[in-house]
């Protein structure tokens, strides 16, 4: 089945000085993307720029699906843009994605400034079970709050400034809530955002003995495997975020 094909803008509004959501029509026949997989994104006139962009999927709706993306250079500035009726190709969805948890097991999502983009649509998934830790730098880059919390059981809030919610990261957040808990694997972890935000959490799922998940970022170029743009280090040896990732087991990555 072909994972190659246009998208329709219906809607490309912006949701902070630097971020918009952006919302796509989609032909039936692309298949149904899954929390924690993403799309490569054209957005070239011409040849410039040349490769397409990686954005994770934000959420599925009735009529294709949402992207939240951060305005960062020429392609997403080009997207910014782009007005209702503009056409986008696009590949997708790729990549693996978040498992769910047992029923047993209490989910715990964390997400740190634009990593809301990955987790949302498995917090939405998981309509009222997941207690959900979001970090920013201010109040102003908490995107998309009251929408997360429609579905999460519980938002702990923090920001850098300490403007909302605790002052610090998500990552201090989860080790306070932590503490308190007993040593057991009752909790499942899911986590996207900046790189010593998946490290922390990395090293406190060791610490508790808790599985958690991370999605990965580094640049890529074909999104399918075969330029070896995005590899990242495991124990297992060097694995490719687009094609073994972006999901993986926080305790495989070598940190």
């Amino acid at each position: 089945m072909s994972r190659s094909f246009k998208a329709a803008i219906k809607e490309n509004l912006p949701v902070h000085a630097t971020h918009n959501l952006l919302s796509l029509s989609v032909p039936d026949s692309m298949p149904d993307p899954r929390p924690g997989q993403f799309f490569m994104v054209g957005m070239n006139r011409g040849t410039d720029p040349l490769l397409k962009r990686a954005f994770s999927l934000f959420r599925r709706t009735d009529e294709g699906l949402q992207i939240l993306y951060r305005v960062r250079g020429k392609g997403t500035d080009i997207l910014r843009n782009m007005k209702e009726g503009a056409i986008l190709d696009m590949l997708g969805p790729l990549g693996n994605f978040y498992p769910l948890p047992s029923e047993e097991k209490t989910p715990l999502v964390m997400a740190g400034g634009i990593g809301i983009a990955s987790v949302f649509s498995l917090i939405e998934d998981l309509a009222g079970k997941a207690i959900v830790f979001y970090g920013a730098r201010t109040k102003e880059e908490l995107l998309m709050l009251n929408e997360v919390k429609v579905y999460a059981k519980e938002v702990i809030v923090s920001t850098d400034d300490g403007s909302a919610g605790l002052k610090g990261t998500a990552a201090d957040a989860l080790r306070a809530f932590l503490a308190p808990q007993a040593s057991d694997a009752h909790f499942c972890i899911y986590a996207c955002g900046p790189h010593p935000l998946l490290k922390a959490v990395a090293r406190m799922s060791k610490e508790y003995r808790i599985r958690a998940y991370v999605s990965m970022e580094e640049h890529m170029a074909c999104g399918i495997g075969a330029c070896l743009g995005c590899v990242v280090k495991t124990h297992d040896g060097f694995k490719r975020v687009c094609k073994e990732g972006p999901v993986m087991s926080a305790s495989e990555i070598v940190w």
